[in-house]
């Protein structure tokens, strides 16, 4: 497995287990009423909440649908809320012929699940690498998607040529992407977490997250092990890929995000041709839990303009 398709698997959800503990903003996740749906030959967990246009929740990588728990809350009040677990994410069973983790199969799995709980056209709002699958699935099934939010998808494609995401890319290789790597390949899974989320976010900062984000994250690094090994994992997705995505989009970042992410949504600004963007305060990669009632109110600013 290269270094780059690692970055790229690793980038698209390192903290998307993650949830908000601002009063007023949270759900109980242990109250909630989960769902078995069978989609595309295995089964999926939701949770479903409020009345009125759908909005479909998409995790990162090392998430779930507790990933939105900051967000069920207020963007259920007037709307159709739906937060799913994708396959090989807790509390989901692991499927015993698990083999392709690319995010074409999860794309098929979104447009399936929205077909088969008759949401459609649907509210995307997706987190990395569920941005990134929300973004496939309105480039394939335009008329099931009515809007989309993507918060800072990984679409490595879009800046790896260039000069500065080449370099960035290398950074991050460098920093946090090679010991993870050298870690995961001694099968020391805990240990190759831990040392991405220092190399990113600073010296310890894995043990300075909650007991119960480590042990969320822990429940869906399963998942991330066999992505690391899937060859086909990211399809190319260029700018004329992007101009092909019609439908309302809103492209946020976190002010304290990685570089080469936000530059990823610079690309994504120039080529989508219906756009907008929002930077979330006080934020990084995880804005949907490290600043949720900001993030909340970009989000829901956007929903009654579309």
């Amino acid at each position: 497995m290269n270094l780059y398709r690692l970055l790229v698997v690793v980038v698209c959800g390192l903290l998307g287990a993650c949830s908000s503990d601002e009063p007023g903003t949270t759900i109980d996740a242990s109250s909630v009423q989960l769902t078995e749906i069978p989609i595309n030959g295995t089964t999926l967990n939701y949770m479903e909440r409020g009345q009125g246009a759908p909005v479909l929740l998409v995790h990162g990588t090392l998430g779930d649908y507790r990933t939105w728990d900051g967000q069920i809350e207020a963007l259920s009040r007037d709307h159709r809320v739906i937060s799913y677990s994708r396959r090989y994410h807790y509390p989901n069973e692991w499927p015993p012929t698990a083999s392709s983790f690319s995010a074409v199969i999860h794309a098929e799995d979104l447009a399936a699940l929205i077909q088969r709980l008759d949401a459609g056209p649907v509210h995307l709002v997706g987190h990395s690498f569920g941005a990134f699958i929300s973004l496939l699935v309105a480039r394939e099934h335009p008329e099931l998607v009515r809007s989309l939010t993507l918060a800072e998808p990984p679409v490595m494609s879009l800046v790896a040529t260039t000069p500065e995401g080449e370099a960035l890319v290398q950074e991050l290789v460098a920093t946090a992407i090679a010991p993870s790597a050298e870690a995961f390949q001694r099968g020391d899974v805990e240990e190759g977490v831990r040392t991405f989320a220092d190399g990113t976010l600073g010296a310890g900062a894995y043990e300075d997250l909650d007991s119960e984000i480590r042990a969320n994250m822990m429940q869906n690094a399963r998942e991330l092990e066999g992505a690391t090994m899937d060859e086909n994992l990211f399809p190319p997705f260029l700018c004329e890929d992007a101009g092909d995505v019609s439908v309302p989009t809103l492209l946020v970042h976190g002010e304290l995000s990685l570089r080469i992410l936000v530059l990823i949504q610079d690309m994504l600004e120039q080529c989508l041709p219906n756009q907008e963007r929002a930077m979330i305060p006080a934020a990084s990669h995880g804005s949907v839990y490290e600043n949720p009632e900001a993030f909340n109110e970009v989000v829901l600013a956007f929903l009654a303009r579309h």
